[in-house]
Parts: structure tokens; C-alpha cells; sequence
């Protein structure tokens, strides 16, 4: 790891696992509202967190010329990604959706290699490598115990995921000309405002109205731990190590994820999703260390 990344490298840990139980929570809602309502409970309330602290702090906001740049990442992420993430907890396990997930550090890999930001290298290869043959693994074996049509879900996650990859890689230059807080508000609210239009024209966010007490208290936690402050962390995080190694950490999402759900909605953990996480760990390990020599 070079030197200054370590710190990055923790804070995408904590917001990997706010993440995490944030997949539970939507798991737990998921059966009273559907996945662009509930993207809109998300976003729309992060972003009522993330406003008044950058107007606050007077935050440098991206150059107009980034701004366009900036609201398309942030529709595509926070609008595209989280309505495919939360169709996926509709058909599969918020452990399993999130095994699936964190695939993200081979995706994250494989664009930045691709778009040529981030070279790769044998450790980092081998690393991610491992933690997907453990998230494969995990999968593949506990499908017995899946929900039916499991596998829909995985599938759609694999597919977001990648979303997630380019916004990872294509974000920091964009946080470098203006700043952290600045990038992600911009962003974030372009996606919540997009999430919004399409929930007034479906007449989708009237289901809002039937929430209890129980479902407004998961839905605050949503926008505000797994909404402002789980994403302030990650583009914290990029902004202070590189789009792989930050993605890695995200193999800690399923472990947050598993035990949250089996206190909310009684999903099982079992013995091949522990193995998958172990696999898992060991990739993180091995792509965010590097030797002294090298």
C-alpha cells in the first residue's frame, strides 16, 4: 500500500460497512415499497442531510464545466444503480446481494485498467481474484437455500455493480477540482431530483403515506447512515486512496449485511456464505498490502 493510503483504506471500510446495513434495512422495506420509492426515501433524505453542512462550510462546488459531467455520475449512480440494487434485494437475500457486490474491486479493476487510470499488478490481481472466487464459491453452494429465482437478483446486482465501478474510477478527478462534500452533494442531488420526476409521474412515492412508525425509522436510518454519511465516507475514502483499493473494502458490506438481516428478517447465516466472507477478507488483505520492496 503506498504511503497516505491506509487512512483511505479504513474510512471505505466503515462506510463499506454502513453500506452493508443499509442492504438490510432495504431488504426489510422492501415488501412495502418498491425500488424507486425507496431509492427516493434514500437519496432524497441524504441529500437533506448533505445541503445545509455544504452551504454551511461554503464548499468549493465542481467548475461549471464539470457540473454536467458531475449530475450525469450522479444520476447514473445514485438514481440507475440503487433502483437496479434495490430491485435485486427484491428477488435474493441482502447477504447474498451483497456477496454479489462486492464484486465491485474486480470491476473497479478491470475499468480503471481499461480506461488506463490504474495499472494493474500481480498482488492486486491475485488479491481480487481470490475474493471473487470466494463470492462465486459462496453462491454457487448455498443456492439450495436461496430464495426461488434468487439468482435474478445476483445477477441484476453483478450488473449494477458495474455503475459503481465507473463512478469510483471516473469521480476523483472531478473531487480534485473542486472538493469532497461539493462533488458529492452536486452529485447526489442531481440523482434524488432525477428519482423524484420519475416518482411523481408514476405516482409511485404515495405509498409513503401508509408507513408506520417502524418503517419511517428504517427509512430515516437509510438516507442518513446508508444515504449522507455512508457516501460522504467513500468519496472521502477516494479521494485519499486509490479506486481499487477503496473498492476492495467493500467485501465487508456482506458481513454487515448478513448480521443485520438476521436480526431484522430472520435470514440464515450459513456456513457457505461464512467461507465466501473468509475468501473474501483474504482478497481484501492481499489487494490492499503491498511489499516493502515493491
Amino acid at each position: 500500500m503506498r504511503v497516505g493510503e491506509g487512512p483511505g483504506v479504513v474510512i471505505a471500510i466503515v462506510s463499506s460497512s454502513l453500506g452493508g446495513t443499509a442492504g438490510a434495512v432495504t431488504r426489510y422495506l422492501v415488501g412495502d415499497a418498491d425500488p424507486v420509492t425507496l431509492a427516493i426515501l434514500r437519496w432524497g433524505i441524504g441529500f437533506a442531510c448533505l445541503l445545509p453542512v455544504a452551504l454551511l462550510r461554503r464548499v468549493r462546488w465542481p467548475e461549471r464545466r464539470d457540473r454536467a459531467a458531475v449530475a450525469a455520475l450522479g444520476v447514473c449512480f445514485f438514481g440507475l444503480f440503487f433502483i437496479l440494487y434495490n430491485v435485486a434485494l427484491g428477488f435474493t437475500t441482502a447477504a447474498r446481494a451483497s456477496l454479489a457486490l462486492s464484486t465491485l474491486p474486480v470491476q473497479t479493476m478491470a475499468v480503471g485498467a481499461l480506461l488506463g487510470i490504474e495499472p494493474l499488478t500481480l498482488r492486486k490481481s491475485a488479491g481480487v481474484g481470490i475474493a471473487l472466487l470466494g463470492v462465486l464459491a459462496a453462491l454457487a453452494s448455498g443456492l439450495a437455500e436461496a430464495p426461488p429465482g434468487a439468482w435474478r437478483g445476483e445477477l441484476l446486482m453483478l450488473g449494477a455493480t458495474l455503475c459503481m465501478a465507473f463512478y469510483n474510477v471516473w469521480s476523483r478527478p472531478f473531487m480534485r477540482r473542486s472538493s469532497v462534500l461539493g462533488f458529492l452533494t452536486l452529485g447526489m442531488g442531481a440523482g434524488a431530483a432525477a428519482l423524484v420526476l420519475v416518482g411523481v409521474a408514476t405516482g409511485r412515492v404515495a405509498v409513503l403515506a401508509s408507513f408506520g412508525p417502524a418503517q419511517w425509522i428504517a427509512g430515516v436510518y437509510l438516507g442518513v447512515a446508508g444515504g449522507a454519511l455512508a457516501f460522504l465516507l467513500w468519496v472521502l475514502a477516494l479521494e485519499r486512496a486509490t479506486p481499487t483499493r477503496v473498492a476492495a473494502t467493500m467485501a465487508v458490506n456482506p458481513l454487515a449485511a448478513a448480521l443485520l438481516a438476521a436480526r431484522l428478517v430472520g435470514e440464515p447465516i450459513t456456513p457457505d456464505l461464512v467461507a465466501g466472507l473468509l475468501a473474501v477478507l483474504a482478497g481484501i488483505w492481499i489487494a490492499t498490502t503491498e511489499s516493502r520492496r515493491a
